[in-house]
């Protein structure tokens, strides 16, 4: 059975599904070396409890095999958690038990490792959920992370072991398995180590395992706001550096939880979300790679599969390391997740019958050889025609011009000869009109953007440079330390010490300030600077929640205004601004606990450029913020 196993798992009957479930137990519990996707594992599961939901195999406990020095019978059960698949199934389950729709619920990772317990100087796995097998043995080997603490395992913890990711892509490239060989995940790397009867070469090559405790991590969130805050949940938990395969759900009020009593299988009050509901497995049927302004990415063309009512044909790769790191060809059966809004992506791959590589050497555009930077494959021909597109679209939004994406640019750069930011602002009514799909009212409406983008910050300015790693937020960094016109006398050295900044990012400012100095001189006719450095902290704002235009409109607006865009609510915050005020959600609950100001956006709009949304609005409104100094700059390098 693999995992392109064709079955269909409707036609199995319970006895040939006992088989196979019992069969791919063994493979991953007690051999370390499953042949099947865990996705792919949970259909045969679901399906076998369709047909007979008191099957044994369907409440079965199960753990690793694992060398151990003897039984640890467990004070209170380390029982198994009953499955859902989707949302829906978790609102039904909590409508059985919940008191109210003000009832609080505990979200929290679930660990893809295996369950211990450490009391009275004893590590033991969960076993059967009574008794489980001591492997104090490995405690040399694990590390405890548990709420303000990281350290030995001294204290009473119930949580699971793991390898966290960076551990697993850095240390364990090196380390070899017993036998010869690397290990294939972490997983599998955590049960191996776990079957060794003697450590000490583990502790040699300085392996390193991770004892998660099951509190450490955890989101509070009402029964009322669950749908809406899911999404949100998922996405954050899914940034951990852990391994994990699902979500665990359970009742705030442990008391009440606790009441609520037991099966023989798992506790009533908890469950389990699977990512099963939210990945599928398909084929990677090719790599496509489409341009940015300094690198190349990868998107992955994958046979179209269905997630969640969406059907998918196309998932991000993020960059050329990460194809090298999961060995992916074309022709590869992959596990694709879709979680809450977030852009489809690749989990992981299994290789498949034919295969070809998926990297590319030369650029797709131009043809010339592609380099490595870092993580990144990138084109260095100046000339090349999709690279200068896609840099002056980065610009031209760096600069506020909204109205201008990446298709209209093209035909600015093929019919009109334009290349960089000054040219943009050298447009006149004629040469506009001449594009095609602009007519009169139009190509108005893109001078007047352009003409209100003359007035930039030197932030703005340093952004739209397109030096690597330096966007909006670090070139504000880096602009309230230093001018544009000191920022020419400091060496790569001095440069490094900027907070944020560090040596790539150095060599790459005196880099490109150098190489683009003209460039810079020239575009200093067309705009007007407005300086950071000396001015007083800007008045911040934040948008929440769906709009009828796009963030980056309403946040340029509020930058005409003075005021600092940013995408977290702290207690420092000026303003938070919603569509609906009412509405709720956590950023407005938490703007609300802090005390932040909260506006409705059609109000924000009658008055944006003022803090105060009851004060009047300035009669003179030429007058500059106190937070922005207008200057002239020499560019001259």
């Amino acid at each position: 059975m693999t995992n392109n196993d064709p079955t269909d798992i409707n036609l199995l009957s319970e006895t040939e599904l006992t088989k196979i479930i019992a069969y791919h137990n063994q493979r991953y519990w007690e051999q370390g070396e499953p042949e099947i996707s865990d996705e792919r594992y949970d259909e045969f599961m679901r399906q076998l409890e369709i047909l007979n939901p008191e099957h044994a195999l369907v409440n079965a406990v199960n753990a690793p095999q694992v060398e151990s020095s003897g039984k640890v019978t467990h004070t209170k059960p380390m029982l198994s958690l009953n499955k859902a698949y989707s949302l829906d199934e978790i609102i039904t389950w909590a409508d059985k038990y919940i008191r109210s729709n003000s009832e609080l619920f505990i979200i929290q990772p679930k660990y893809d490792g295996i369950s211990a317990n450490y009391s009275n100087g004893i590590l033991a796995t969960r076993g059967d959920g009574f008794n489980g097998e001591n492997i104090s043995d490995k405690l040399p080997l694990i590390e405890l992370e548990a709420k303000d603490y990281k350290g030995p395992v001294n204290r009473p913890v119930r949580g699971e072991i793991v390898i966290r990711n960076d551990d697993f892509s850095t240390l364990y490239a090196n380390i070899t398995r017993k036998g010869g060989g690397k290990y294939k995940n972490s997983r599998n790397a955590v049960a191996g180590i776990m079957g060794l009867k003697d450590i000490s070469d583990m502790r040699r090559q300085q392996a390193k395992l991770t004892l998660v405790d099951y509190e450490m991590i955890s989101y509070e969130v009402t029964y009322a706001k669950l749908r809406e805050r899911w999404p949100q949940i998922i996405e954050e938990i899914e940034q951990l550096p852990y391994p994990m395969d699902g979500i665990v759900i359970k009742f705030g009020d442990s008391a009440y939880g606790a009441s609520l009593g037991n099966t023989a299988h798992h506790p009533r009050s908890q469950i389990a979300f699977k990512f099963s509901g939210i990945r599928r497995e398909s084929t990677l049927l090719n790599v496509e790679w489409s341009f940015g302004k300094n690198c190349l990415t990868p998107v992955a063309e994958i046979e179209p599969v269905d997630i969640g009512g969406i059907t998918i044909r196309h998932a991000t790769l993020h960059n050329a390391q990460n194809i090298i790191d999961k060995a992916l060809c074309i022709g590869d059966r992959v596990v694709v997740e879709r979680a809450g809004d977030v852009i489809p992506y690749i989990i992981s791959s299994m290789p498949g019958k034919e295969r070809r590589d998926a990297m590319i050497i030369h650029c797709p555009c131009c043809e010339h050889e592609l380099i490595r930077s870092g993580p990144e494959l990138c084109c260095n021909n100046p000339e090349c025609f999709e690279t200068q597109v896609q840099r002056l679209t980065a610009a031209v939004k760096s600069i506020g011009i909204e109205r201008l994406g990446e298709p209209n640019i093209r035909r600015m750069m093929q019919s009109l000869k334009i290349s960089n930011l000054k040219d943009i602002f050298d447009l006149t009514r004629e040469k506009i009109l001449t594009l095609e799909g602009f007519k009169e009212k139009s190509a108005d409406n893109l001078l007047k953007e352009i003409n209100t983008a003359r007035n930039v910050t030197d932030s703005q300015l340093l952004a739209a440079l397109n030096i690597p790693n330096i966007g909006k937020n670090i070139a504000k960094m880096i602009l309230a330390e230093y001018t544009l016109n000191e920022l020419k006398s400091l060496s790569v050295e001095q440069l490094s010490e900027i907070n944020g900044i560090g040596p790539e990012r150095a060599e790459a400012l005196n880099r490109e300030l150098l190489a683009q100095a003209e460039f810079l001189t020239e575009l200093s006719s067309c705009v007007n600077v407005k300086q950071t450095k000396g001015g007083t902290a800007k008045p911040t704002i934040c948008f929440t929640g769906k709009m009828p235009e796009k963030r980056s409109f309403y946040e340029n607006m509020a930058r005409q205004g003075g005021f600092e865009p940013v995408s977290a609510v702290n207690k420092e915050l000026t303003l938070l601004i919603a569509l609906n005020p009412e509405a709720g959600g956590g950023k407005l609950t938490k703007a609300a606990k802090a005390g932040v100001k909260i506006v409705a956006l059609e109000k924000w709009l009658e008055n944006p450029g003022v803090t105060d949304i009851s004060a009047p609005v300035p009669s003179d409104s030429s007058d500059k913020t106190p937070q922005q100094v207008e200057v002239e700059f020499n560019f001259d390098f």
